[in-house]
This record gives structure tokens, sequence and C-alpha cells, in this order.
């Protein structure tokens, strides 16, 4: 059985967006629900989404396990896995960690941009690796089964995750700064890690993360994951399209600057063009993943290869990241 996995969207969710899921034939998205927000606030957003839940059952359902997929793939509908991109929803509490997977938290990024109580984003001029939280909030995170994602995360602190963590972790959203070197991709040293721990890479569609931008080219898109395939493997690669489909202006400064400043950050845009950029005319939303299948096989991958790609390697993933370890088992992993 074939399965379409998306490893990452932040959309302005409504019910045409969950319809266009289903034409797309889309199994199962990992959707990011907080950023900056409280654990009180991102239960607010758990709130809401739990109204879209009990609005369109006949579309999507709330994912906790990878046998999820396939009750998606098997009733015509899309299962939703909530991620964060900050841990500002743990505030300065380990606890919430249990208490968040519990209401199906299943991915949470160490850092957003900046130095958090974890670890050290990608825009921080020093890179200090994991902090002695971060090392603590990580070994929990693997007792519980809420996958550690480093996908905005610096250099250092992502290989300190790497060496640290007893489960394999993910980038979920993110390309290799060899193709494009935005300041959010990712250098070869930690892509190789990755692949060499039985981690994820979801390969963005985010145009600020794609060479040329929105006016990248398909087949170029597909032949930087050809690349990337044939210098590591296509076992560990996957789709995080990043899509933030319909959101307004408001949304990408609230993601950018949330509550630590008073500044304009224009993050990955610039003054001119501070907002959210057009997508690529080839991915303009969750009906398009057709056209990234055939992109795939023109430029050379087997039909086992595009499924792989296209959500295999994620649901294998989700097999073996979701799962509670007792904490004894992991202190022994890590000895």
């Amino acid at each position: 059985m074939t399965v379409l996995i998306d490893g990452l969207q932040y959309a302005n969710w409504s019910e045409r967006i969950f319809r266009q899921l289903r034409e797309g034939g889309v199994d199962a998205i990992h959707a990011t629900i907080t950023y900056h927000e409280t654990f009180r606030e991102t239960v607010t957003n758990i709130e809401r989404w739990n109204r879209w839940f009990e609005l369109y059952p006949d579309l999507i359902f709330q994912g906790f396990s990878a046998a999820d997929v396939g009750l998606a793939k098997a009733t015509g509908r899309t299962a939703v896995f909530f991620g964060a991109q900050n841990p500002s929803c743990i505030e300065d509490d380990i606890g919430l960690v249990e208490v968040l997977h519990r209401l199906g938290l299943r991915f949470m990024q160490l850092t957003y941009n900046n130095q958090s109580l974890l670890a050290t984003g990608c825009y921080e001029a020093e890179d200090t690796g994991l902090t002695r939280m971060g090392r603590e909030v990580v070994t929990e995170m693997n007792r519980v089964g809420m996958v550690v994602d480093m996908s905005h995360s610096g250099e250092r602190s992502t290989l300190s995750a790497l060496e640290h963590s007893v489960r394999p972790i993910a980038i979920t959203h993110a390309n290799p700064a060899i193709w494009h070197a935005a300041r959010r991709n990712k250098s070869e040293t930690v892509i190789d890690a990755l692949a060499q721990t039985g981690g994820m890479l979801g390969f963005s569609l985010y145009p600020h993360h794609l060479k040329g931008g929105t006016a990248c080219q398909l087949d170029d898109f597909c032949t930087m994951i050809a690349r990337t395939a044939e210098r590591f493997g296509t076992h560990f690669l996957g789709i995080g399209t990043d899509l933030c489909q319909n959101q307004p202006d408001s949304v990408v400064e609230w993601m950018r600057a949330g509550r630590w400043t008073k500044s304009v950050d224009y993050g990955e845009g610039s003054k001119d063009a501070p907002g959210f950029p057009d997508m690529p005319s080839w991915f303009r939303d969750n009906r398009d993943f057709g056209n990234l299948s055939t992109g795939l096989r023109a430029v050379g991958f087997s039909g086992d290869e595009v499924a792989a790609i296209m959500g295999g390697n994620w649901e294998r993933f989700f097999a073996a990241s979701f799962g509670t370890a007792g904490r004894g088992a992991v202190e022994r992993a890590a000895e």
C-alpha cells in the first residue's frame, strides 16, 4: 500500500483546504499547531482543531500512531499529526512534554530561529549546542515518543541533538545548503549524520528555501533530490512542503517576531518583500502532489523510490518514533 504524507504544513485551515487534501490524495500531514504560544494558548489551538475534527469527520481526523496513516488511507481521509515549531509550549516545565504528547503532539522543534531554553536557532551568531535543559528534554521526548525536530536550529545544536538522542530525529522542512545557501538549509555534514542515524529529511517547497525562489523549476527541485539520494541514499528522504496556504502576512510576522522583539524582523524575507512569498507554479496547494511524483520519475527514480519519498519513508519513521519507551530503556540506550 502506497501512502502520501507531507512532513510539514502550516495553512490557514478551512473546509476548502481539507477538501483539497482529499483531492490530492494526501493520507497524512504533520501540521504546526503552535509557534511562540504558551502551554495554555497551545491548548486553545488544540481546541480549535478538535472543533474541525468534529465538523469534518469525513475529511480529517487526529493522528496518534503510524497505524492512523493506514486508517486514513482505508477510509479516504487525512490523518493530522500535531507539531510545535518552537518549545514555548512547554514553557520551563519538562513535565509538559508528556502532557502535550498525551494531547497528540508528535513533533517539537527545539528552537525556532532564536536561542531557546533548549538549543540555539539558526539565526544566532553563536551556537552553544544543546543546553542542560535541552538534553533533559530530548531524553524525555525519546521516552514518550515525541520527535525531535531540528529544522530551524543551528548546526552545532543539530549535531548535538543527533548525538544525544537515542531515537532518530527529523529535519521536517529544509533543503541541502549546497544547492541553495539559505540560512535555514542544511550542510552535508548534518544531512550525512541524519542519514546514518535513521532520521528523516523533508524537502521544503517554501520559496525562500528554493534555488530561484518562486521561479524554481520542478526539474531543478527533483534533480536536487536525486543528487541527495545519490550521495546519501533514499531511505531517509521525504517531503515537508512547509505549505503556508492562505495565511495573511500578520501570521509570518508572528512566526518571526513572536513577543521577543518590538522591532520588525524580516527573517528570510526583506523590507521590500516582508510577507509570504508565492509558491512555485507547479505546487500551489495539496492538489499538486502529483506533479512532484511525476518530476521524481522524470529524473530517474523508480516507482518504489518515488513511493518511499512521497510517504513510505515517513510512515516507517512514524512507526519507529511515536511509541512510548520506558525511561530506563532510553537511559540504557544512551550508555
